[in-house]
C-alpha cells in the first residue's frame, strides 16, 4: 500500500519504520527542517522520561541498545524543600528506574532507521490542505512555495496536538473533540555542566522543587547539563504575568528556589529569551475516517507531561497497530476499528492520570501524610507483590493497559484511605496484619497475569 504519514516527530518516525517493514511504500512529511542537519531550537522540548512502554517499542525496531547509550537512569524523585533539604523517593522497590532521554537524539535515531527501512522523508513541507476521503494532502514547499497534491491509500496524522489531519476530521459530522488547557504554562531553563563536564546535582534522579501551585523540575542530559522546566500559572501572583523584570525573577528564585539559583547563572537571560508554552489535553473520537485517514499519538490524544507518558503512549499506539497488522493482514477496516477501540479507553485513562499527577507532584510530595502513605504502599509491594502493585509501577514499569491500571489504582486508593484513617497510623502501621486486610479488601492481582498484547 501507498501510505502518507504527516509529522516526522517521534511517533511518526517510529510508525513509518513499522509500516515500511510491513512492505508498504511510506512517504513521511515534516514542516520543520531535517533534525539531523538543523536542530529544532524552539525552547519547547521537556526531556523525555522513557519507561517500559517506550522501551518495548524500541526493542521492536532494534533501537533499545542505541538509545540506552544516551539515556540516563533516574531511580526516583529528589525533592528539594524551600530550605534546600533533600528527600529521595525511589520509584520502585527493585531498583526500577525511568530514563531521561534527549528528544532530539532519539528522533534522529528513528529518522535514520526510517530512511534505512526505505521510508521517503520530506522536510520543510507544510500541509496546507487535506482530502480525507481521498487520503490526499496538499503539500507546500517552504523554500519555493510550490504546492502539489500527494495521493495515498492511507493517510496517518501523527502531526501533534494541533494536527492538520485532525482539523480536517473536525469539519465532518459526528466528530467529537475536546481540548483543555490547564492554568499553568511552562518555560525551559538550564543548569549548566561543571567545567569538567559533570553534573552539579545527582544525575540519577528526577529533581522536583514542589511549591504548592507551581514547581520546578530538572532532568539530566548526557553532557552534564540539566533541562529544567518551570511550571507556573499564567496569571495571578506569583505567575508569569507578575514577573516582568530581571529583578522580579531573581527575587522570586531567591525566595522559592534558593538552592538552585547559584547553579543557574544565566537564568534571567534564558527566562526572558525562551518562549512561554501552554499545556493541553486533547480528546477526540473517532480516530479513523472512512478507513482512509487515521490519527495516532498526540494528534489523537495529547496529554500533559506530568506522568511522563506522552511519548510512551504514542509509541504504544504504534506497537498495538503493528500487532494488528500482523494478525489481520490486509483487513484494514478491522485493523483500524480494533486499533481505535483498543487505544481510546487507555488514552483517556492516561490523560486523566497525568492531570492528577500534576497535583501530586506540586502539592503532595512534601506532605508527611503523603510520604507515609507511599512508605506503606512500598511495604505492601515489597512483601505482598501478588496482592499489591502501586499505580506508578503499573504505569511506568509494566505494559498493563492504562485503563486497567487506573481502575486498580482507584481500588487501591479506597483501601489506603481506610488504612490512613486508622488512629495513630504513623506509629501503628508496621504492626498491621496487611496480608489479611489485603485479602479481605482487594481483588487478587498479579501484574504478570495482566500484561496484555492489547
Amino acid at each position: 500500500m501507498n501510505i502518507t504519514v504527516m509529522g516526522a516527530g517521534l511517533v511518526g518516525s517510529l510508525l513509518s519504520v513499522l509500516l515500511a517493514r510491513r512492505g508498504h511504500r511510506v512517504n513521511l512529511f515534516e514542516k520543520r527542517p531535517d533534525l539531523r542537519v538543523s536542530q529544532w531550537e524552539d525552547g519547547r522540548t521537556i526531556n523525555l522520561a522513557m519507561s517500559e512502554r517506550g522501551w518495548r517499542a524500541l526493542r521492536l525496531v532494534g533501537l533499545e541498545d542505541a538509545a540506552k547509550e544516551f539515556a540516563i537512569p533516574m531511580r526516583g524523585r529528589m525533592m528539594h524543600d524551600p530550605a534546600g533539604k533533600l528527600t529521595f523517593q525511589p520509584y520502585g522497590t527493585n531498583n526500577e528506574c525511568i530514563y531521561s532521554v534527549s528528544r532530539s537524539l532519539l528522533n534522529r535515531l528513528l529518522m535514520n532507521l526510517a530512511e534505512e527501512s526505505g521510508v521517503h522523508l520530506h522536510f520543510e513541507k507544510k500541509c496546507t490542505g487535506v482530502d480525507l476521503a481521498d487520503a490526499s494532502v496538499q503539500i507546500t514547499d517552504l523554500h519555493t512555495n510550490a504546492t502539489r497534491t500527494v495521493h495515498a491509500d492511507f493517510l496517518f496524522g501523527s502531526d501533534g496536538a494541533f494536527s492538520a489531519v485532525r482539523a480536517a476530521m473536525m469539519r465532518h459530522n459526528r466528530f467529537n473533540y475536546e481540548q483543555y488547557f490547564i492554568e499553568h504554562g511552562y518555560k525551559e531553563l538550564t543548569i549548566p555542566a561543571r567545567p569538567d563536564g559533570t553534573w552539579d546535582i545527582d544525575k540519577h534522579a528526577l529533581h522536583i522543587w514542589p511549591r504548592g501551585h507551581y514547581m520546578l523540575i530538572a532532568l539530566p542530559n548526557p553532557d552534564g547539563t540539566f533541562t529544567c522546566t518551570l511550571f507556573f500559572p499564567f496569571s495571578g501572583d506569583p505567575s508569569f504575568a507578575s514577573i516582568r523584570t530581571r529583578e522580579d525573577l531573581l527575587r522570586f528564585f531567591r525566595q522559592n528556589f534558593p538552592d538552585v539559583l547559584p547553579l543557574m547563572p544565566d537564568v534571567a537571560e534564558e527566562y526572558f529569551r525562551n518562549p512561554l508554552s501552554s499545556l493541553v489535553t486533547v480528546r477526540c473520537w473517532p480516530w479513523v475516517y472512512q478507513n482512509r485517514a487515521i490519527l495516532i499519538g498526540d494528534a489523537a490524544h495529547a496529554v500533559v507531561p506530568f506522568y511522563g507518558q506522552g511519548m510512551n503512549a504514542g509509541f504504544e499506539d504504534c506497537v498495538i497497530l503493528d500487532q494488528l497488522l500482523g494478525e489481520h493482514p490486509g483487513e484494514w477496516a478491522r485493523i483500524f476499528d480494533q486499533y481505535q477501540r483498543t487505544r481510546k479507553p487507555n488514552a483517556d485513562a492516561i490523560a486523566e492520570l497525568a492531570l492528577q499527577n500534576f497535583t501530586e507532584m506540586r502539592d503532595k510530595v512534601a506532605d508527611p501524610a503523603f510520604l507515609l502513605r507511599k512508605k506503606i504502599e512500598a511495604h505492601l509491594h515489597r512483601h505482598y507483590p501478588d496482592l499489591w502493585t502501586p499505580l506508578y509501577t503499573m504505569i511506568a514499569f509494566t505494559n498493563i493497559p492504562y485503563a486497567e491500571a487506573m481502575a486498580l489504582g482507584r481500588q487501591q486508593d479506597r483501601f489506603m484511605n481506610s488504612i490512613m484513617a486508622i488512629p495513630d497510623i504513623h506509629s501503628q502501621w508496621p504492626e498491621l496484619d496487611y496480608e489479611s486486610i489485603l485479602k479481605e479488601n482487594l481483588v487478587h492481582h498479579s501484574p504478570a497475569q495482566s500484561i496484555l498484547n492489547y
